[in-house]
């Protein structure tokens, strides 16, 4: 997320952020579907990309030691940051863009949701996920399957109208990921029509 719209953006929505109570259920889906996937142990040192309020970390954090929360808004970081004490492991807040900056740690796992379709360069971002795993880690990304751009209604600084499983698997294939899969996490139900979100999983 590298541009200013996408800052303004989230800061102005994020006090309101948690408001919609199907965003919160989606976002507890996908880290439900993580956890199927992936097996997370107490000693694991995660990192959440563009982790918002917190939504979808709040709900692995029983299972690991440490999240590190990655996100550009600092209203976003602040709201996250309100409720630290509730989070059931080691939080780490780090207001920063990965596009443009580079974040000196390794860990064991790279979690995400409804991200990937904010970044312009894509391939990029995956090469960087690539060189900030530890020996045996793994990335755990949801984002929509391919829309027609009408999931959002106002200009939030969108690169991607979704991605294909196609697309994603090549993305972490070609970035040197090994045994990528994708499946579906969760669907958002708007008026008049359904988006599947898709679950790229992989190691290195």
């Amino acid at each position: 997320m590298s541009d200013a719209t996408n800052k303004d953006y989230f800061e102005n929505k994020a006090a309101d952020y948690e408001n919609d109570s199907n965003r919160v259920a989606t976002r507890h889906e996908i880290a439900d579907a993580i956890s199927d996937k992936i097996k997370l142990t107490k000693d694991m040192h995660l990192m959440d990309f563009g982790s918002g309020t917190g939504m979808l970390l709040e709900r692995i954090a029983p299972q690991v030691a440490k999240i590190t929360a990655v996100d550009i808004s600092a209203s976003m970081n602040e709201q996250l940051r309100s409720k630290q004490d509730d989070i059931a492991c080691e939080l780490e807040i780090l207001q920063m863009d990965l596009c443009t900056q580079e974040l000196p740690q390794t860990f064991d796992g790279i979690i995400s949701s409804m991200t990937m379709h904010h970044i312009d360069d894509v391939p990029d971002m995956f090469t960087k996920m690539h060189l900030m795993m530890k020996p045996g880690g793994f990335i755990a990304l949801a984002d929509l399957e391919t829309e027609d751009g009408s999931f959002h209604t106002e200009d939030t600084g969108v690169f991607h109208y979704g991605f294909s499983a196609d697309d994603l698997i090549r993305f972490a294939t070609d970035a040197g990921f090994k045994k990528a899969n994708v499946s579906q996490a969760s669907v958002i139900s708007k008026p008049g029509k359904d988006y599947p979100v898709l679950l790229l999983t992989a190691q290195v």
